[in-house]
């Protein structure tokens, strides 16, 4: 199993609780595809794109379970990170946690396997 992660506001994860999937953030929806982080990406992630953002958590998922909706592409820097062209089915994650912001107003990112 490939665990990826996704960080969420948690009124957007809330409601995909209640769903059962969850669609995307806005600028997921706006590029067409989900985007995640592998473990060794979510701290930068976390930090460019969430700093300042308060009430955040980070899901674990099982990417086996995202088959071939699920493509690895070039991103930052030409790195690959997964991107999932379809919703997220909730069945697929394996835990949240709290992502409470640091003194320097980042992400405060737990230690990923």
């Amino acid at each position: 199993m490939t665990r990826i992660y996704k960080i969420s506001g948690r009124k957007a994860w809330n409601d995909a609780l209640q769903s059962g999937v969850f669609t995307g953030a806005p600028v997921d929806i706006a590029d067409g595809y989900i985007h995640f982080s592998a473990a060794h990406q979510v701290h930068e992630t976390a930090t460019k794109h969430f700093r300042g953002q308060p009430d955040l958590i980070l899901a674990t998922i099982d990417s086996s379970l995202l088959g071939d909706a699920l493509r690895w592409e070039a991103s930052r820097g030409g790195e690959l990170f997964p991107h999932l062209y379809g919703p997220l089915p909730m069945r697929a994650v394996i835990e949240t946690a709290d992502l409470p912001l640091g003194p320097d107003d980042a992400p405060v990112v737990p230690e990923l396997a």
